[in-house]
């Protein structure tokens, strides 16, 4: 499994032949401004709910490759309302099986709604169980007991996991969840973006090296093998 980083939430997965991006938010963030975003391939776009910063691109790349876009209800229509051709609504505890494994849609703490004020329904993330690894994409969300119910269904191998503090978990938080959800292995995301979220890195390291938990903050445009 191949995963590239483009700032922000933005991850795509290359899951077999299939390629599958995480919320997008690529041409507004001034530390990705290397990235082109026409140069992205998708197959599949998960959007864990509406804010600008995690779907800014995912009109662009859907329609660029015709690409299908998983969300909520609420977030499905209103990008099928704006001429994405392929969509899929889901709702919290919804699970839908796609090419490259099955998707469960699981709760996050977090408000949403989409760039023009539209209500977004619940804010989510995702637990993605494919041939190769089983994860877990936590979206915005603060910590909550919820996540103890993942590892009670599905036997995880990392979790992706905001760690940037004030409109998420910080690093604390986030190595709690790490042990909710039973995994030693997690990357950061969610972080430096904006002011508010600027973190030290060489702190948020030693707060994970004291949990003993591996903890793997990517560079903008870096791909990793898992």
């Amino acid at each position: 499994m191949k995963i590239t980083y483009y700032g922000q939430s933005c991850f795509l997965f290359e899951i077999g032949e299939h390629k599958v991006l995480f919320d997008p938010f690529i041409s507004p963030n001034q530390l990705a401004s290397h990235i082109d975003v026409n140069s992205i391939k998708a197959d599949y776009i998960l959007l864990s709910h509406g804010h600008t910063d995690h779907v800014a691109d995912a009109e662009q790349i859907a329609k660029n490759n015709n690409a299908t876009i998983v969300a909520s209800f609420e977030i499905a229509d209103w990008f099928g309302n704006k001429g994405v051709e392929k969509t899929h609504p889901m709702n919290i505890g919804g699970k839908v099986s796609l090419p490259f494994g099955t998707v469960k849609m699981v709760n996050a703490i977090h408000s949403n709604s989409l760039p023009d004020g539209t209500y977004g329904g619940a804010a989510a993330g995702f637990v993605v169980e494919s041939p190769e690894k089983t994860f877990y994409f936590a979206g915005d969300t603060a910590l909550t007991y919820d996540m103890k119910l993942i590892p009670e269904i599905f036997d995880l191998d990392f979790a992706l996991l905001p760690i940037g503090d004030n409109f998420t978990m910080d690093i604390q938080d986030a190595m709690i969840a790490a042990d909710f959800v039973q995994v030693d292995k997690v990357i950061g995301m969610h972080y430096d973006t904006f002011p508010y979220i600027e973190i030290d890195h060489e702190e948020v390291k030693d707060v994970a090296r004291m949990a003993d938990k591996e903890l793997i903050l990517m560079e903008i445009g870096q791909t990793i093998s898992l």
